[in-house]
């Protein structure tokens, strides 16, 4: 009898662990498909965004790739330097030519041969010679 006594209330103490063990693998696996949920939506969220920068990279990368660095700039908001007009000192020949070289800037021309067609390759020293 004590020893049926004993094996009875061991079967109920295993019973009672294995109910507790249960409920605590039933929470963990409702944590965890919470979780899976929560970073499936978070993968597809940042997925999209991921995709409309790789647009915006795309589109910056063809502006640039064009030369359109001011695309806010048109024509008419580009002053042509002024010609020399009067006595040529220093000082005009350093204006001018510095106004040259914004106006460049202004048009995005940055290459030297195409700048080649607007301003002889030896302006300065010419420029400075005629002094």
């Amino acid at each position: 009898m004590c020893l049926t006594f004993q094996r009875d209330s061991l079967q109920k103490f295993l019973n009672s662990q294995m109910k507790k063990l249960t409920e605590r693998n039933d929470a963990l696996k409702a944590m965890m498909m919470a979780l899976k949920e929560e970073t499936m939506s978070t993968t597809m969220a940042l997925s999209t965004r991921i995709e409309e920068l790789e647009r915006e990279l795309a589109l910056c990368q063809v502006v640039v790739g064009k030369g359109v660095l001011n695309a806010s700039l048109s024509n008419e908001d580009i002053l042509k330097p002024k010609e020399f007009v009067g006595i040529r000192s220093t000082c005009d020949v350093d204006n001018f030519l510095w106004r040259m070289e914004n106006y460049f800037r202004a048009k995005s021309i940055m290459d030297d041969p195409v700048k080649g067609q607007f301003y002889l390759e030896f302006i300065e020293e010419e420029a400075r010679a005629k002094l």
